[in-house]
Protein backbone atom coordinates (compact mmCIF):
# COMPACT_ATOMS: atom_id res chain seq x y z
CA UNK A 1 0.00 0.00 0.00
CA UNK A 2 3.18 2.36 0.78
CA UNK A 3 4.62 1.97 -3.06
CA UNK A 4 0.88 3.04 -4.32
CA UNK A 5 0.81 5.96 -2.02
CA UNK A 6 3.91 6.94 -3.36
CA UNK A 7 3.15 6.31 -7.10
CA UNK A 8 -0.15 8.76 -6.99
CA UNK A 9 2.32 11.17 -5.16
CA UNK A 10 4.54 10.76 -7.98
CA UNK A 11 1.51 11.32 -10.39
CA UNK A 12 0.47 13.99 -9.11
CA UNK A 13 3.79 15.92 -8.60
CA UNK A 14 4.77 15.20 -12.46
CA UNK A 15 1.57 16.17 -13.99
CA UNK A 16 1.11 19.26 -11.85
CA UNK A 17 4.71 20.38 -12.76
CA UNK A 18 4.43 19.41 -16.49
CA UNK A 19 1.60 21.13 -16.52
CA UNK A 20 3.41 24.53 -14.75
CA UNK A 21 5.36 24.88 -17.53
CA UNK A 22 2.49 24.02 -20.12
CA UNK A 23 0.48 26.86 -18.73
CA UNK A 24 3.65 29.03 -19.05
CA UNK A 25 4.42 28.19 -22.87
CA UNK A 26 1.40 27.52 -23.84
CA UNK A 27 -1.49 29.33 -22.02
CA UNK A 28 0.59 32.15 -21.69
CA UNK A 29 0.76 32.25 -18.15
CA UNK A 30 3.69 34.30 -16.42
CA UNK A 31 7.18 32.46 -16.06
CA UNK A 32 6.84 32.25 -12.34
CA UNK A 33 4.70 29.48 -12.82
CA UNK A 34 8.08 27.32 -13.77
CA UNK A 35 8.99 27.75 -9.82
CA UNK A 36 6.25 25.59 -8.52
CA UNK A 37 6.52 23.30 -11.37
CA UNK A 38 10.33 22.44 -11.06
CA UNK A 39 9.34 21.83 -7.20
CA UNK A 40 6.70 19.85 -7.83
CA UNK A 41 9.15 17.78 -10.27
CA UNK A 42 11.71 17.64 -7.96
CA UNK A 43 9.28 15.94 -5.69
CA UNK A 44 8.02 13.50 -8.10
CA UNK A 45 11.67 12.61 -8.69
CA UNK A 46 12.00 11.87 -4.84
CA UNK A 47 8.65 10.36 -4.51
CA UNK A 48 9.20 7.24 -7.29
CA UNK A 49 12.39 6.75 -5.50
CA UNK A 50 10.48 5.77 -2.32
CA UNK A 51 8.85 2.67 -4.06
CA UNK A 52 9.54 -0.65 -2.92
CA UNK A 53 10.95 -2.45 -5.92
CA UNK A 54 14.10 -3.85 -6.73
CA UNK A 55 14.61 -1.93 -9.98
CA UNK A 56 14.55 1.10 -11.59
CA UNK A 57 13.53 0.24 -15.02
CA UNK A 58 10.55 -1.65 -12.73
CA UNK A 59 9.24 0.95 -10.90
CA UNK A 60 9.37 3.44 -14.05
CA UNK A 61 7.37 0.67 -16.31
CA UNK A 62 5.20 0.18 -13.76
CA UNK A 63 4.66 3.57 -12.76
CA UNK A 64 3.61 4.29 -16.72
CA UNK A 65 0.13 3.07 -15.74
CA UNK A 66 -0.64 4.75 -12.61
CA UNK A 67 0.46 7.97 -15.06
CA UNK A 68 -2.00 7.31 -17.67
CA UNK A 69 -4.66 6.68 -15.17
CA UNK A 70 -3.24 9.71 -12.88
CA UNK A 71 -3.12 12.06 -16.44
CA UNK A 72 -6.75 11.17 -17.42
CA UNK A 73 -8.29 12.36 -13.92
CA UNK A 74 -6.45 15.77 -14.04
CA UNK A 75 -7.81 15.84 -18.15
CA UNK A 76 -11.15 15.63 -16.39
CA UNK A 77 -11.25 17.23 -13.37
CA UNK A 78 -8.38 20.02 -13.42
CA UNK A 79 -9.03 20.89 -17.60
CA UNK A 80 -12.87 19.86 -17.67
CA UNK A 81 -12.91 17.78 -20.07
CA UNK A 82 -14.07 13.84 -19.15
CA UNK A 83 -12.34 11.28 -20.38
CA UNK A 84 -14.57 9.12 -23.36
CA UNK A 85 -14.84 4.97 -23.46
CA UNK A 86 -11.61 4.88 -25.32
CA UNK A 87 -9.62 6.68 -22.91
CA UNK A 88 -11.30 4.45 -20.08
CA UNK A 89 -10.50 0.98 -21.64
CA UNK A 90 -6.76 2.32 -23.03
CA UNK A 91 -6.38 3.41 -19.06
CA UNK A 92 -7.42 0.05 -17.66
CA UNK A 93 -5.13 -1.97 -19.97
CA UNK A 94 -2.03 0.10 -19.18
CA UNK A 95 -3.14 -0.31 -15.38
CA UNK A 96 -3.63 -4.08 -15.51
CA UNK A 97 -0.07 -4.31 -17.05
CA UNK A 98 1.51 -1.90 -14.33
CA UNK A 99 -0.24 -3.96 -11.75
CA UNK A 100 1.44 -6.84 -13.71
CA UNK A 101 4.60 -5.80 -13.51
CA UNK A 102 5.03 -4.67 -9.95
CA UNK A 103 3.17 -7.86 -8.37
CA UNK A 104 4.11 -10.60 -10.07
CA UNK A 105 5.79 -13.41 -8.14
CA UNK A 106 9.60 -13.34 -9.05
CA UNK A 107 12.35 -15.07 -7.21
CA UNK A 108 14.69 -13.26 -5.12
CA UNK A 109 17.90 -12.14 -6.59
Amino acid sequence: MTSFAFYAVAAVAEIGGCFAFWAWLRLDRNVLWTVPGVLLLVVFALALTRIDAGFAGRTYAAYGGVYIVASLLWFWVVEGMRPDRWDVAGATISLIGAIVIFAAPRPVA
